[in-house]
């Protein structure tokens, strides 16, 4: 692989970080407008899976892998794409996931079977590989320490809204045109996002090792095989050996990975980084914020869409109040993460998405659209106090050199947290919805109880077939679901509560440095006892 400059004539990070100030602003102009592509399509098609149903005949199964194909493949090979960003060039590998990532997404165009579509977002999932890492290690290495903060929570604020933009993307095209115009939208993207690109400067690492492929393969089908069996969870259930096999075998195969990386010369990454508080932090909390983002959207959509009536164009628009308070607190990283340091603003941050969780607990099937938005913008103020501090925590502790690895690092945690997510309430959603509305459908046939025991979906499809007598089934499924949503979002809201709780105890704080043990305070004071000397 080669940039588009010669290797000898490539600019080193040093280099980069000469750049203009108008250039730097490009640089994050064209960074953002590629990375927004990449999220987006994690989560656009949510929209379009009951045409593509109707249309090809895909069972749920396969609907399920056309979404989570594309993770999968983009999650496995985060790290080895950003390492050869590093050593190749940034701007090369990033031309080179956009041309990926454009081809494939006008492929269903043309091959529109299951089977193809699933494939061709698979190999989406590829390009996206190449695209994430590459736009926040160019920012990274382009803007100095002192200005880094600010791009890097610009970046994470596209990032974090990426979801909403997704759904109101493709709801604004399914409200005039077929399913396919999603895909033709994301390649035309891809496009131009390809010669917008060449306009921006690249960089490499100036000091490049050999390309630690054992590790590749290693940590590639770690995140593969875990990320498998997560996605797999809610169809087949968490007690299903294909599961739970798949997921021991990723943590084995991670475990392989760190011992081989400890061994190497020049590892891909160096798993000594964890042992490092900020990063460790970093990377759990952008884990955690995924895991709840996610799960969020899998079940609160749902509840928009079905319970409340809306349609994909119009659920876009309820949830865009999200965006907000994202991006403008990503923005303004730099000036308030210095001065209150990472562990109260995740601890805060997290508190606040956990509340945001509970307070979605009050809602009811009548429930107004106010009703819904408040509890919204608790949620999103949590988000946005997470996501850049996390992520600058995570850059901020790796060498400018291995940017690419690092934001690798950065975009596989939020791949796993995000497959986590869907996978745990899925799961919780689909379990509880099935054994609370058993028993209330046993005066029904089992031609009507079967479907609509499978989903809400699938119980209002029944009840509209039904005509005047299938209302009492809606009103029953309907309550069915929100007492199954409120399940999940309960496990949701504390698993946060809890890792709010132990990142208050452990992370690092407004010096940068960890509480330290009560013992070793208390040794302190006895060693001077004139009070003088105060724990950080």
């Amino acid at each position: 692989m080669a940039d588009t400059l010669p290797r000898q004539d490539q600019p080193t990070d040093a280099a980069m970080a000469a750049l203009t100030s108008r250039s730097r602003l490009w640089l994050l102009i064209v960074a953002c407008l590629d990375v927004s592509i990449v999220v987006s399509s994690m989560i656009a098609l949510n929209t379009a899976l009951g045409d593509i149903a109707v249309d090809t005949s895909a069972t749920q199964t396969q609907l399920t892998w056309v979404v989570d194909g594309y993770t999968l493949v983009l999650a496995c090979l985060l790290l080895p794409a950003g390492a050869i960003g590093d050593r190749y060039g940034r701007r090369g590998a990033l031309q080179i996931g956009l041309a990926i990532f454009a081809v494939a997404s006008f492929a269903p165009i043309v091959f529109d079977s299951p089977l193809q579509i699933i494939v061709a977002r698979a190999v989406a999932g590829a390009g996206a590989a190449f695209v994430m890492p590459a736009t926040l290690s160019l920012l990274t290495a382009a803007y100095p320490k002192s200005e880094r903060n600010k791009a890097v929570g610009i970046w994470a604020g596209v990032v974090g809204s990426g979801a909403v933009l997704g759904f109101l993307g493709s709801g604004l095209l399914l409200k005039y045109f077929e399913w396919q115009s999603i895909f033709w939208s994301f390649g035309g993207a891809a496009a131009v996002l390809f010669a917008l690109t060449l306009t921006v400067s690249s960089s490499r690492d100036e000091n490049a090792t050999p390309l630690d492929w054992r590790g590749a393969v290693l940590i590639g089908g770690a995140v593969a095989i875990f990320v498998f069996g997560v996605v797999e969870a809610p169809v087949r259930g968490w007690g299903d050996p294909l599961v739970y096999g798949c997921m021991l075998a990723g943590v084995a195969m991670a475990g392989a990975f760190a011992m081989v990386e400890l061994r190497r010369p020049h590892p891909l990454l160096d798993v000594r980084l964890f042992g490092k508080p900020d990063f460790a932090t970093g990377a759990v909390g952008i884990t955690l914020l995924f895991f709840a983002n996610f799960g969020f959207f899998f079940v609160v959509i749902q509840y928009i869409q079905l319970v409340m009536g809306y349609s994909a164009l119009t659920t876009a628009l309820a949830i865009a109040p999200l965006i907000g308070p994202v991006l403008v607190l990503s923005a303004t990283n730099n000036w308030y993460l210095p001065r209150l340091g990472l562990r109260l603003v995740l601890t805060v941050g997290l508190i606040l998405i956990a509340a945001g969780l509970m307070s979605m607990r009050l809602l009811e099937i009548d429930s107004s659209y106010l009703q819904l938005a408040w509890p919204l913008l608790v949620m999103s103020t949590g988000i946005g106090l997470c996501t850049a501090p996390t992520t600058s925590a995570v850059m901020g502790a790796v060498p400018d050199e291995k940017q690419g690895v690092a934001s690798a690092v950065n975009d596989a945690t939020r791949e796993i947290g995000a497959a986590l997510g869907i996978a745990v309430a899925g799961s919780i959603l689909a379990a509880r919805y099935g054994t609370l509305l058993g028993p209330r459908l046993t005066d029904l046939p089992e031609q009507v109880r079967a479907p609509a025991m499978d989903s809400l979906a699938q119980a209002l499809a029944v009840a509209d077939r039904l005509g005047p007598s299938g209302a009492r089934l809606a009103e029953t499924a309907r309550s069915a679901f929100l007492e199954s949503m409120n399940s999940s979002l309960l496990v949701l809201a504390t698993v946060i509560t809890v890792a709010a709780v132990l990142i208050g105890l452990w992370a690092p704080g407004r010096d940068g440095r960890q509480l330290r043990p009560v013992r070793a305070l208390t040794r302190d004071r006895r060693a001077d006892p004139s009070g003088r000397h105060r724990a950080p």
